[in-house]
């Protein structure tokens, strides 16, 4: 029986790790197009060339419930994955965010006597909690690839290697070829609720609320951008509460479009803030989170930080307005957006901040340094 071959092993858990590997294998098999590239992927990574020993799909289970359920079969999973590395011997594996599961990987692997070199692609967010993964990451990784400028500091007391290759989002921007959205005149307020079913109900009837209200003084052409098709009943519903009409909704594919077109964005905390300040667009920060989940957050996670949306974290400073929590009311969310709207200082200073945060993340193409740090560790 022939020996399988592997050159390099990689495993995305998730649909955003999937993209990313699939950029990333893109860049190695055009450098390398010899290399074997084996591991768990989901179809952007298939399509770029992976040879699947199981499909990323089987890892995804959402709530608690389905995660209790699911758990003898992703210790199966588990434990065919970490036989497969140490079968084949790679000498290289590339584990791609995921962090629950991809380092204690890690650690099984390093205990079991792998000797190949274990990489890791997006750090957890360690300086917002979980810093006792630090050492535990210097302990089991040979190379840490970062996407946040800052983050290598938290490791300089460790031998861990850390490289910032830059942000994912810079080039997935900069490749995006600008559509006009026909029906648009004026300024746009954009909303952009969230991309979960909770997040949609606990950011949307705010985000509505405001904006009729913004209406009756500005003229603005409201759109809310969704990102998924399940949950449009939900939308059209807090629409129709609000009493507004002539609302346009806008999918996935034309989200960098709207971004693109849009004058003020309302904007559910998350990766989507920082797209909007990469677009130059002034965005009022919408968190709701229910009591519990504060407490837990805060009592339990002992998470309290200077700043909670991404944009103002990397840039350590109030660059957009952030209503989290108890702080998001409809009043306070009214007045953040009207002070932009209705001060063109303010606004023109918001742009400028925005600059200042596309300027500290770079130019360089996140996958391509990536492919780059991994090739020559390659066989």
């Amino acid at each position: 029986m022939l020996k399988e071959t592997c050159d390099l092993f990689v495993f995305a858990g998730e649909k955003s790790g999937d993209l990313h590997g699939g950029n990333i294998l893109r860049e190695l098999q055009s450098a390398r197009p010899q290399v074997k590239i084996r591991g768990v992927g989901g179809p952007s990574m298939r399509a770029a060339g992976l040879d699947c020993i199981l499909p990323m799909e089987r890892f995804q289970v959402m709530g608690f419930v389905d995660v209790f359920l699911a758990l003898p079969r992703l210790a199966r999973q588990f434990y065919f994955v970490k036989k497969f590395i140490l079968r084949t011997q790679p000498p290289v594996v590339l584990l791609i965010d995921y962090p629950g599961f991809n380092l204690r990987l890690a650690a099984h692997l390093r205990k079991a006597g792998y000797k190949g070199r274990i990489c890791h692609y997006i750090c957890p967010s360690v300086w917002a909690w979980g810093k006792k993964r630090i050492p535990h990451m210097a302990e089991t990784l040979d190379m840490l690839l970062s996407i946040l400028p800052f983050e290598k500091s938290y490791f300089s007391d460790t031998p861990l290697p850390v490289h910032y290759v830059g942000h994912p989002l810079v080039a997935a921007i900069n490749r995006h070829r600008h559509q006009p959205l026909k029906g648009f005149s004026g300024k746009v307020l954009a909303l952009f609720p969230g991309s979960r079913l909770k997040e949609i109900e606990r950011n949307l009837p705010f985000q509505l609320a405001a904006a009729k209200r913004l209406c009756e003084k500005d003229h603005l052409q409201i759109a809310i951008s969704f990102t998924n098709s399940a949950f449009l009943h939900h939308i059209q519903y807090y629409i129709e509460q609000a009493g507004l009409t002539d609302i346009k909704l806008i999918p996935p594919e034309h989200t960098y479009d709207l971004m693109h077109r849009a004058h003020l964005a309302l904007a559910k905390s998350g990766t989507v803030t920082l797209e909007l300040a990469l677009h130059g667009v002034p965005t009022v920060v919408t968190y709701g989170i229910s009591t519990l989940d504060l407490f837990i957050a805060r009592r339990i996670l002992r998470i309290e930080l200077p700043y909670y949306c991404l944009v103002n974290i990397l840039a350590d400073e109030n660059v957009f307005p952030e209503l989290i929590g108890p702080n998001l009311t409809f009043d306070a969310l009214h007045q953040a957006a009207k002070t932009l709207l209705d001060n063109p200082v303010l606004y023109a200073d918001c742009q400028e901040k925005c600059e200042r945060v596309k300027a500290l993340l770079g130019r360089e193409d996140a996958s391509r340094a990536a492919a780059l740090h991994l090739a020559p560790h390659l066989n």
